[in-house]
């Protein structure tokens, strides 16, 4: 069948369900399946039941929450008075993007199937659940499942005779129409921002680590006055690439006769997939290169539509295989193992790039997401203002350049004065209502954040003391990465806050925070029979972990003597008295 219909509805918060989503609606074309990508709440919701078939992709956020772009199609979902048999004439298939470290791993997808199931909807295929942890990320699940979804609906919904699918030797077309409305025009918008964002101005940006520690970790001060967010909250900042590899991008691409200088105007072909915010204004594409486009992380379509442009047999062939299973190990051993990024692999396949033509730049590059940082601030300490704690990302790898994170890096830049465009999303944490209950924070490093966040607004709010906040930072040396250390022992001597630290290379034996745990087991379990809450925030390496560890084997049944700890602390994970937020 020509043309079938199939509408695909995603719950994003960053941007990677997104991507999901739009990548599927590439392969289905290949098979002449048309139907819009949307996010779930900008969909219709009373259509459902008319659709034949629909693909949900979504993420899932928090203490297993849907993303803000899914909330009200879930809501709408749950409604009592909707008929067991409400999407009975509706096929569908659901794919889940997510992280196997946290607790709920894809929680909300299949909290999705379960429901879709109820209202009578028929499965596809079975439930798909990306992975982050994966050596591949989520691609070793979804590539896959996309292939499987395709070959389902093929068998359901066969091509007339004669009609044969578009191969992938064939380029198909772009989703966005791109024109040039000037070879050398002026783009007098300074900054590009969505729908949600407001402006925050850079007031103070100060390194909080010694210049002899190995990592540079800042403190971001902003003014926001008309932003409104609580403790626990997350500021989502989307960054602009270096001038420097902008400016080796055009370098590369300055066979293509596109200059950085050109005026384009993007608009939408068929309406199926619409043209962002950001896009929808005349813009130079030196903007884009600036602000849009994502110069070191590629998407999973990168390699296939670069394939498409090269001259050479050989850089063909390489990049194909990169498609394949069989090319996946080669694949990891030259992108993800040492973190090449778009421009350097432009770079390796020079007789690729240099075809490149305008209107394929939106396919093959991938937009800038936002970044999460926890708000280390509080409105009522820090009113009109919001603080952020980063640590700036450089590393080495095998390649000889160091591997700069783009948006740690960027923030670093930052001069006073200098407006980013920012908005703001619920945080994982949701600390207590009530002010009498004990709450144990444990953060190393730049874990730390939210609890700043947390404490300063208990202290503004005259709701602190030492016998209520216990705080257990963690760091390799005292005088090396301590930060905001001044403000801990002013908080602790004011009597605001019990503190205990873990410096782990200021002595012979490593101490970190699970060690800390260990040695307070007897409070903790008096403060845990008092209705304590525990919140732990850092790295997903070892340390939360190492830290549930110690609550399950040397508090709850040690000190406890709880017969059945593991259950007693996951009795307060399903309670919300024990919240991880973690990132690798």
């Amino acid at each position: 069948m020509l043309n079938q219909r199939i509408t695909i509805l995603y719950g994003s918060q960053t941007g990677t369900a997104q991507e999901v989503a739009e990548r599927i609606w590439r392969e289905l074309k290949r098979f002449y399946f048309h139907g819009p990508v949307k996010a779930m709440d900008d969909y219709l919701k009373s259509q459902l039941i008319y659709e034949p078939v629909v693909v949900f992709v979504c993420s899932t956020t928090g203490q297993g929450e849907e993303p803000d772009n899914m909330k009200q199609f879930w809501k709408f979902l749950l409604r009592k008075n909707l008929p067991t048999d409400s999407l009975s004439n509706m096929k569908y298939a659901v794919l889940g993007l997510g992280d196997s470290s946290y607790l709920k791993f894809n929680y909300v997808a299949k909290k999705l199937n379960r429901r879709l199931l109820q209202l009578g909807g028929q499965p596809l295929i079975e439930i798909g659940l990306g992975d982050d942890q994966h050596d591949l990320g989520s691609d070793a699940v979804v590539d896959p499942w996309i292939s499987n979804l395709c070959a389902k609906l093929c068998n359901l919904y066969p091509l007339p005779a004669g009609v044969q699918p578009i191969s992938e030797d064939q380029l198909c077309l772009p989703r966005w129409q791109t024109s040039v409305i000037q070879q050398n025009g002026i783009d007098r918008t300074e900054q590009y921002s969505q729908n949600d964002q407001n402006f925050a101005s850079i007031i103070k940006n100060s390194r909080t680590t010694a210049m002899s520690h190995f990592q540079d970790v800042r403190l971001i001060e902003m003014a926001a006055p008309d932003v409104e967010y609580s403790p626990g909250d997350v500021l989502m900042v989307c960054p602009h690439n270096a001038p420097d590899k902008v400016d080796q991008f055009f370098t590369l691409l300055n066979s293509n006769e596109m200059n950085a200088n050109m005026l384009i105007e993007v608009k939408s072909k068929d309406n199926d997939i619409p043209v962002p915010v950001i896009l929808q204004k005349c813009l130079t594409l030196r903007k884009c290169a600036e602000q849009y486009w994502d110069l070191s992380i590629r998407g999973s379509y990168f390699k296939r539509l670069l394939a498409h442009f090269s001259t050479s047999e050989m850089e063909k062939e390489k990049l194909i295989e990169f498609t394949t299973a069989e090319g996946q190990e080669e694949l990891y051993n030259y992108c993800n193992r040492p973190r090449r990024t778009t421009l350097e692999v432009l770079q390796d396949f020079p007789h690729a790039t240099s075809n490149i033509t305008l209107e394929y730049l939106f396919e093959l590059l991938q937009p800038i997401r936002p970044r999460a940082f926890s708000i280390a601030s509080s409105p009522q300490a820090h009113k009109g203002e919001i603080h952020i704690l980063v640590a700036v990302v450089k590393y080495q790898t095998k390649l000889k350049v160091p591997r700069l994170g783009l948006c740690s890096n960027w923030l670093a830049s930052l001069s006073p004065g200098i407006r980013i465009p920012i908005s703001i999303r619920r945080g994982i944490f949701h600390f207590p209502k009530t002010q009498n209950i004990p709450v144990i924070m444990i953060g190393p490093g730049t874990g730390v954040a939210p609890f700043r966040s947390y404490i300063y607004h208990r202290v503004a709010l005259q709701e602190a003391s030492n016998e209520l906040l216990y705080l257990f930072f963690g760091c390799r040396n005292k005088n090396g990465d301590f930060h905001c250390s001044n403000e801990w022992m002013n908080f602790r001597s004011s009597g605001h806050l019990t503190l205990f630290c873990a410096f782990s290379r200021d002595q012979e034996h490593k101490i970190y925070v699970q060690n800390l745990i260990k040695e307070q087991a007897k409070l903790m379990w008096d403060l845990l029979q008092s209705g304590a809450w525990i919140f732990v925030a850092g790295n997903s390496k070892d340390m939360p972990a190492g830290v549930k560890d110690a609550f399950i084997q040397d508090v709850v049944s040690k000190i406890g003597k709880h017969a059945h700890a593991e259950e007693f602390v996951k009795q307060l994970e399903n309670s919300g008295r024990y919240q991880t937020e973690t990132w690798s």
